[in-house]
């Protein structure tokens, strides 16, 4: 694979300067985009509606809504990759997961950056500077890989059939607000009264374990619960595992179907 890597870098730099190429601001507005949508998120919620009363209410939006964003803005983005580089797939031999790859890697360096500058400031606030940290990198790995083999399926899905990127921005609307960025299920009456609720919000929806348990190490200063990483493991390997089985048996008329 070492021989791709010059590829993968430009292809990924062709990614990162393509959806704001022309602009001022540049490579600049995918940080500025999630800064934004925290702000509004914050006010609306944490002042205006008062949904719950959360200490350090902005922490614990940002920590949620980073990997919301990481995982939304990766499926899009690979969802249209392959048609995008229709041209390159047609014309060249080379690992074609390359191309949604590199869509995943350009969201994962914004969410490394909103990570940077949330870590420092969870620890500041909530005084979280405590050995449990040292779970996030591997928190952070596996929530890679989840996206990844996401983004492997929805990228070759679409290239056959036209009909999955709507159908996949449709779907994360809804999806979005079943996750709790900017809520805790907990402390929700309804949920609270309704155990089978609870248990299909909090372990059917893949995204609930991966946010909780970045929240416990940045945000509460533990260690998650052993079901959590259990859950956070299995997901990230079977997810991007079937990504890369389904992506190579639907590989072979990729040339044509662009």
């Amino acid at each position: 694979m070492l021989q791709y890597s010059y590829l993968f870098s430009q292809l990924f730099r062709r990614e990162l300067r393509r959806k704001y190429k022309g602009s001022t601001l540049g490579v600049a507005w995918y940080l500025i985009n999630p800064l934004l949508m925290l702000g509004a998120y914050t006010l609306m919620f944490g002042f205006v509606l008062k949904v719950q009363k959360i200490h350090d209410f902005p922490v614990f939006v940002m920590l949620g809504l980073a990997v919301w964003l990481f995982f939304q803005l990766s499926l899009l983005a690979a969802a249209e990759s392959l048609i995008d580089q229709g041209a390159l797939v047609r014309k060249a031999r080379f690992p074609r997961e390359a191309i949604p790859a590199a869509t995943v890697v350009v969201q994962l360096v914004t969410f490394g950056v909103i990570l940077v500058v949330a870590g420092p400031l969870a620890v500041a606030l909530r005084g979280t500077l405590k050995p449990a940290l040292l779970l996030l990198p591997v928190l952070v790995v596996l929530l890679f890989c989840f996206v990844l083999g996401a983004a492997l399926i929805v990228s070759v899905m679409h290239a056959y059939f036209r009909d999955v990127a709507p159908t996949l921005t449709a779907i994360l609307l809804p999806w979005f607000f079943l996750t709790p960025t900017f809520l805790q299920l907990d402390q929700l009456s309804y949920v609270e009264h309704h155990p089978v609720v609870r248990i299909a919000l909090d372990w059917f929806n893949p995204l609930v374990p991966f946010i909780d348990s970045i929240r416990s190490v940045l945000y509460y200063g533990t260690a998650p619960e052993w079901g959590r990483l259990v859950y956070v493991f299995v997901a990230a390997v079977v997810v991007l595992a079937l990504g890369v089985g389904v992506f190579r048996r639907l590989e072979g008329d990729l040339a044509v179907v662009v």
